[in-house]
């Protein structure tokens, strides 16, 4: 059998980029053949982001790209927030946001498809980098832009990030919306596009507090509220969720006494569109309980 050395495991790894004790093992079993041991570790890496890729990724990070008037915004999730740290893992996200910009994708599986550099597509950097680290890694949604107004972006951390297409002269402005945005998280950009089935949900909560206050006077021997009055607060809870909610409305962060929509016309500018991305919103995620994990492995051991 060859001799394996430390300068044949350094080329394959630099070839494969994969750990280098599976380098090891794999140019042991091809008795040092490199080109089959390269192979043999293509197929255990496809297999091991194989199985990665069942876990949830619930961690992860937003990145953002802006060039010439086009701009993307895009989530790359993994495992845990140790591997969203990894230079690696940073560099496929920024290159998944370029890669937005730069070919308009329709879909995450377009984007994927997409050449990344070094004869490979980002989906099989992504794999690879799956092989590598041991975690499963996914691209969940992006966001392009592309306009002849400006474009801002803010980032809070790598796990709020926001992207704000608007018009002024005062390029600041931008910026400034987008931080709002970012820590007071809007869901519309005015009132009337504001989400019906949000509105809904926050009409119900208000109707059920009425009818609470009205079983409380009830019990207590006191005359309810009129339907009239009841319908006013309805509306009024209504109105003031709209204003919690919506951009123009909300009071600007760097100054409570000005909306942002009169920030805006104090400065001869106006917001057209915005995106917010926050890292795992809405993805449920897994909690291990580990004290019930041993005591049943405890528990197995011993019934066997």
């Amino acid at each position: 059998m060859a001799a394996i050395t430390a300068a044949m495991v350094g080329e394959l790894r630099a070839k494969t980029d994969a750990p280098m004790m599976e380098c090891k093992k794999a140019l042991t079993e091809a008795e040092g053949n490199m080109d089959k041991a390269e192979e043999l570790l293509r197929v255990k890496l496809g297999g091991k982001a194989s199985k990665a890729s069942s876990r949830i990724t619930a961690e992860g990070v937003v990145a953002t790209y802006i060039a010439n008037g086009v701009g993307a915004l895009i989530e790359v999730n993994s495992e845990t927030d140790f591997v969203a740290k990894n230079d690696d893992f940073l560099n496929l996200a920024n290159t998944a946001a370029r890669l937005v910009a730069e070919n308009n994708p329709a879909t995450v599986e377009a984007l994927l498809a997409l050449p990344a550099g070094e004869g490979k597509t980002l989906d099989e950097v992504r794999t690879a980098l799956i092989g590598k680290i041991g975690e499963n890694m996914s691209i969940r949604r992006f966001q392009r832009f592309e306009t002849s107004a400006k474009l801002a972006s803010y980032l809070h951390g790598t796990r709020i990030g926001v992207m704000v297409e608007f018009e002024g002269a005062d390029d600041q402005v931008g910026k400034d919306v987008a931080m709002h945005i970012a820590a007071m998280k809007p869901v519309s950009l005015s009132a009337d596009q504001v989400p019906a089935e949000l509105i809904e949900k926050e009409r119900s909560v208000a109707q059920a507090k009425a009818d609470e206050d009205a079983a409380q006077a009830a019990a207590a021997g006191k005359p309810a509220q009129s339907p009239e009055i009841v319908a006013k607060r309805l509306e009024g809870s209504v109105q003031k969720f709209l204003k919690e909610v919506s951009l123009l409305n909300q009071a600007f962060v760097k100054n409570d006494k000005q909306t942002i929509e009169a920030m805006l016309k104090a400065n001869n500018a106006s917001v057209k569109a915005f995106t917010m991305y926050v890292v795992g919103e809405g993805i449920e995620k897994k909690v291990d309980d580990f004290a019930a994990e041993v005591a049943a492995q405890m528990a197995a051991s011993k019934g066997a």
